[in-house]
């Protein structure tokens, strides 16, 4: 009748080895310096020193990417490929630069050109315009708005990009950042640790869930006319991104002039629009919440649906007493209160 103590050792026992066989999974977090903002890792596994391994070979990725996609960089691969603006003949690319620009065309087709990357000389002009405070001469804005198009690209089958007018300028700050975000992901999944979450700006793109939990509790970007206070939803290899003039701005005389550009005029947005998208790639994500800044809002949840994706879009009312507009797509997660 005393043997009791003598099973309790044994079934011990087994539970031991197994925790020395299988440790419980590492937090590891990591953050560089990247596309002119901050990329952020978080991942778990074991042991932390082949996570943080992991980590580098990310880290690495995301700046070999930003060699090739950068508007900021003279010597970028994108840089190198608009200097050839206007030449007859195709320019051979990356896969990579490729594949950022076939996506790139396909949402100026679906969104009828609202989302254009052929805003470059434009948005180098407002740049100017915000460092000196002042608006853009409207001569210059003219002669750019002239090579904006994006049916002035040309792709061929064989990875090779013909920009058909001369001072034609490319600008990938609208969809480059959550291309890289897919891509670091695939780093860290390749690596075996796919229990990971890669913040880019204003892009975040989620793996697996964390160990004892069944999604990432994701904290969204406040949204100018949103009340509420902060919010947040579960994300699980899934995609998040939010845009709107929300730190980039110009304001004159009244008026503010967000960083979001309208290549059909050339302007910055003034409506203070801004969209949270949650789609299965950060590269749909990043694209889809500057062309919603642009669209109606009928025209922006049709274009998201087109992408199996959801949107909260918000308008902010001219004073106190007009209330925000917001649209939002039929399956977009209800949100939750975020605590203090």
């Amino acid at each position: 009748m005393r043997l009791w103590p003598v099973f309790a050792c044994i079934f011990l026992l087994p539970a031991w080895g197994w925790s020395q066989a299988n440790p419980p999974l590492k937090r590891v977090e990591r953050q560089k310096p990247c596309m002119g903002t901050t990329l952020r890792l978080v991942a778990h596994g074991w042991p932390e020193s082949a996570v943080v391994d992991a980590m580098e070979q990310a880290f690495a990725r995301a700046e070999a990417l930003n060699r090739k996609l950068s508007d900021y960089l003279s010597d970028s691969e994108l840089m190198r490929l608009c200097a050839r603006a206007g030449q007859p003949d195709p320019v051979p690319v990356s896969p990579e630069l490729f594949e950022v620009l076939q996506a790139a065309q396909a949402m100026s087709v679906k969104t009828d050109g609202a989302f254009d990357v052929t805003v470059g000389q434009l948005t180098r002009e407002w740049r100017l315009a915000r460092k000196s405070f002042r608006l853009p001469d409207e001569g210059i804005l003219a002669k750019g708005r002239e090579v904006v198009g994006y049916r002035k690209i040309e792709l061929t089958e064989t990875n090779s990009v013909r920009l058909r007018t001369p001072g034609m300028r490319l600008d990938l700050g609208g969809i480059a950042k959550g291309y890289t975000a897919d891509e670091v992901l695939k780093v860290l999944k390749q690596s075996g640790f796919p229990r990971a979450l890669v913040a880019l700006g204003g892009d975040l793109v989620a793996g697996d869930a964390p160990p004892d939990k069944p999604a990432w509790d994701v904290e969204l970007i406040d949204l100018p006319g949103d009340k509420g206070g902060k919010r947040r939803i579960p994300l699980v290899n899934q995609a998040v991104s939010t845009s709107g003039d929300l730190e980039q701005f110009l304001e004159i005389n009244g008026v503010r002039y967000g960083h979001i550009l309208d290549p059909r005029t050339g302007l910055g947005t003034t409506d203070r629009a801004a969209a949270t998208v949650i789609a299965q790639k950060g590269m749909d994500a990043d694209s889809l919440t500057k062309a919603c800044c642009l669209l109606t809002a009928e025209k922006a949840l049709e274009v998201v649906s087109a992408y199996r994706a959801q949107a909260r879009l918000v308008r902010p009312g001219a004073d106190a007493t007009h209330p925000a507009h917001i649209a939002v797509s039929p399956g977009f997660p209800t949100l939750a209160k975020a605590k203090d």
